[in-house]
């Protein structure tokens, strides 16, 4: 689940890296409410250009799940000035490259072009900001295109439909239980108007982020927001989503998928905190994250040294968590059993190394390879001027500072083996365990369906 480098010898280099790298982040805010964040980056003559919306999967309720990510497609099918796919052909015409892509708690769209090209793309955003135009014949095309895109990836593959099924599991009340693509069910019911009511509401400067990272200059992006998205109406009343709060979990829950598949797969899931907004002094999500790095940081960490290269009972194993999210969130655990193993010795291993750093501290030179390794891999994510936009979008879209990508490395080198050891005692407890096996079923002489590429919009 995680990927990764391995960098022991340049522990204390990285961890001045970030503040000789990163260009200052200005922040302004338009009286309509769209707040505009700009990062200088010199380096090369190009811009990213994104624009987040607050809204994804967890602000849907049932009857209309994947309603966000099918208005993201929905997109991209024109404005009263732009027909169906003129957004795409004029980016490309002009040697820029666009897409978008929905979470659980975001929406964004984005543009990398040269920066002399940047007002075109932010003209075009205002536009489809407010006057997206759904025609009902391009949304009857499209659905059917986003149930397609669920057969292929998440139906015809079995691990990704164990997956599914696990989350569904996992989470009782929280909105994270349901898909960002949507039930089947739903999109099949969903309507043209449907989509042109979660617009109206959603898709407003004030519930919206323009953030751009490159070769620009601050004051002069701020003056072409204030041009073209400036003049847009807010949406008056708008409400952020009532709190949906995950209800305790009081005991181990099990799940099973029968499906055709080669292998069988097993996921193991463990209820999470994520950073808080306001809470600056919280360390544990820090802590779970060097965690995960510890049992899959890469070739050098314990799950590949004990679980597939040395005891060869798995084929795949893996760990993952996400500090920054709008809800709770799981600590995962993942993997395939090697041949000649079953789905219990693997998941009796995997508990075998998470009761080890129960009970043991993590060594030193350990802990600080594992902190190399996720520093680093920070670090020289800051070379993309659009990983840069993702960090400040993201942390703005979920309600949390975007200067905790700022101080993200000091956070982790801050971590301790006991802080380590604490919050897997604290959270990686059987009570708030729920563990998916999948169990394959004869193909029929079929090979099964692969996960299909992200589509393009």
């Amino acid at each position: 689940m995680r990927t990764r480098v391995t960098l022991l010898a340049l522990l204390c280099a990285v961890l001045f890296l970030p503040t000789a790298n990163a260009g200052e982040v200005h922040e302004y805010q338009l009286d309509n409410g769209m707040k505009v964040f700009v990062k200088e980056d010199h380096r090369a003559p190009v811009v990213a250009s994104m624009v987040w919306y607050r809204v994804g999967s967890s602000y849907e309720h049932n009857g209309i799940t994947g309603i966000s990510h099918v208005l993201e497609h929905m997109m991209f099918k024109g404005t009263e000035k732009y027909g169906p796919g003129e957004f795409s052909r004029i980016i490309a015409e002009n040697g820029g490259k666009e897409n978008a892509f929905t979470s659980r708690d975001y929406t964004a769209y984005f543009q990398r072009l040269h920066k002399d090209r940047l007002e075109i793309s932010m003209k075009m955003e205002a536009d489809r900001m407010r006057n997206m135009k759904v025609r009902d014949e391009e949304f009857a095309k499209e659905i059917r295109v986003v149930m397609e895109e669920r057969r292929m990836r998440t139906e015809d593959d079995p691990e990704s439909l164990t997956y599914e099924v696990f989350n569904a599991g996992a989470f009782l009340t929280s909105p994270y239980r349901c898909p960002v693509i949507g039930w089947m069910n739903d999109l099949e019911h969903m309507t043209a108007q449907d989509i042109r009511d979660w617009y109206r509401v959603w898709y407003a400067p004030n519930n919206a982020a323009l953030v751009v990272a490159g070769d620009v200059d601050p004051d002069a992006v701020f003056a072409l927001a204030q041009k073209h998205f400036g003049p847009l109406k807010p949406m008056p009343d708008l409400a952020p989503p009532k709190p949906a709060k995950e209800v305790e979990q009081l005991g181990e829950r099990r799940i099973t998928v029968k499906a055709p598949a080669e292998l069988p797969y097993l996921i193991m899931g463990y209820k999470a905190p994520v950073v808080e907004a306001g809470n600056n002094e919280d360390w544990e999500p820090y802590a779970l994250d060097v965690l995960a790095s510890v049992l899959d940081g890469g070739n050098s960490a314990r799950f590949a040294k004990n679980l597939i290269r040395g005891r060869q009972i798995a084929a795949n194993a893996g760990a993952g968590y996400s500090a920054f999210a709008r809800l709770e969130t799981l600590f995962l655990f993942d993997g395939n059993p090697a041949q000649g193993h079953t789905i219990p010795e693997l998941e009796t291993a995997i508990r075998k190394e998470i009761d080890k750093v129960k009970d043991e501290l993590v060594s030193k030179d350990e802990l600080a390879r594992i902190k190399a390794q996720v520093i680093a891999g920070e670090v020289y994510q800051q070379d993309s001027v659009f990983y840069q936009a993702m960090q400040i979008g993201r942390l703005e879209t979920v309600g949390l500072d975007w200067r905790l990508a700022d101080a993200y490395a000091e956070r982790i080198q801050q971590v301790t083996a006991e802080q380590v050891r604490e919050v897997a005692r604290k959270y990686l407890i059987d009570e708030h365990l729920t563990v998916a096996v999948l169990d394959p079923q004869p193909l029929d002489g079929k090979p099964p369906r692969r996960a299909a590429p992200a589509m393009r919009h």
